[in-house]
């Protein structure tokens, strides 16, 4: 829809919205998906600043008008080395539980800043999970109700709540401490009842150079018909919307393309129709007792020289680990945009005519 020129400015903006919404639900979802193992999975140099400031608007529409947002950042901070999706969720979680502690509305506090801890400090005493070094701190603040003192001890456990039945799940600040220790770090507590909370976040810093690795979903336009489109792509995935998207999109890229809905159909085509593709994209996941995987080894027997692209929204909860999976080589994760679908059918073609 974006790659149409005359589409007005008001709508195109929308869409920059929706798909700025799909791409970070996507990276949460992935986070979520790690987190459930204990694993840091995707990790980089991560500029804190840039991650508060990406959020700013969501956390704007999140807590309300009745609560005003005070952003102070120390700027060129050294980066922290970890997993962007999950330093966002802790953001958001904390956010969550400033909103709530102000149901009347109030203020709210989002600042960062750099922290020295030398050997011998005082505060090393004082604060069991701390060491010396250099952190960059993320600190949350809010004027809302406070905790009770009996139960700050228990904050982090989860499933454990102050909130009223049905409002709170007991797992945001549980998640959050999780993450920051999975990142080595470590998050402190003040609070008092009647005169707000205030989390710090301590996060250890990187010499890493920080690079963008956020990829928007929809912002990219498709490009136009590829040089060298005329080979057969065989595309089986079981989930209708993907499947004409994708048969849309490679159709006007000037492929030929066959599609199924899962492995035992895809063998029936294939085998009914004698076809030859020059590359299948199959889905890892799919019903019909047949995997990705399975379907790619038995089509590979008939065509050693076929080409092979999977597809996953979580590659790491795939069967058959032996399998080796690189982003941009042979995998590519869901959600992807149709120009990134097309960049790789085109270098794993020209790839094997290359080679």
């Amino acid at each position: 829809i974006q790659s149409r020129a005359n589409l007005p400015h008001d709508i195109l903006d929308r869409i920059h919205e929706i798909g700025d919404a799909a791409s970070r639900a996507s990276r949460l979802t992935q986070q979520l998906l790690t987190f459930s193992r204990r694993e840091v999975q995707t990790t980089s140099a991560i500029d804190i600043n840039d991650v508060v400031d990406e959020l700013l608007t969501l956390l704007h529409r999140m807590v309300g008008e009745r609560i005003d947002i005070h952003c102070q950042l120390t700027p060129l901070l050294p980066s922290v080395h970890g997993d962007r999706s999950m330093i966002e969720q802790v953001v958001m979680n904390l956010a969550i539980n400033a909103r709530d502690a102000m149901p009347d509305g109030g203020e709210f506090t989002i600042a960062t800043s750099l922290m020295e801890i030398p050997l011998g400090a005082a505060y090393l005493r004082r604060v069991a999970e701390a060491r010396p070094g250099t952190f960059v701190r993320l600190t949350v603040r809010d004027s809302g109700e406070g905790i009770a003192a009996k139960h700050v001890p228990r904050i982090f456990e989860p499933f454990f709540t102050t909130k009223q039945a049905g409002k709170g799940t007991g797992l945001g600040l549980a998640t959050t401490y999780g993450i920051v220790k999975q990142h080595q770090g470590w998050i402190e507590v003040a609070t008092q009842e009647g005169n707000g909370t205030t989390f710090d976040v301590f996060l250890p810093t990187s010499r890493l150079p920080i690079i963008s690795t956020t990829e928007p979903v929809v912002q990219e336009a498709l490009p136009g018909k590829v040089e060298g489109g005329k080979e057969s792509i065989f595309v089986v995935e079981d989930e209708p919307m993907v499947r004409r998207l994708v048969e849309t999109v490679l159709l006007r890229l000037g492929y030929h393309v066959i599609t199924a809905e899962n492995g035992p159909s895809a063998l029936q085509i294939w085998e009914a129709r004698g076809l030859s593709a020059n590359l299948v994209l199959t889905d890892l996941i799919m019903p019909g007792g047949m995997t990705g995987r399975d379907l790619a080894e038995k089509l590979l027997e008939q065509k050693p020289d076929l080409q092979v692209i999977y597809t996953s929204g979580h590659r790491d909860m795939v069967p058959h680990s032996d399998l080796t999976m690189v982003e941009g080589v042979n995998f590519l994760q869901k959600p992807y945009s149709p120009a990134k679908l097309a960049r790789m059918i085109r270098q794993v073609l020209d790839a094997r005519s290359t080679s």
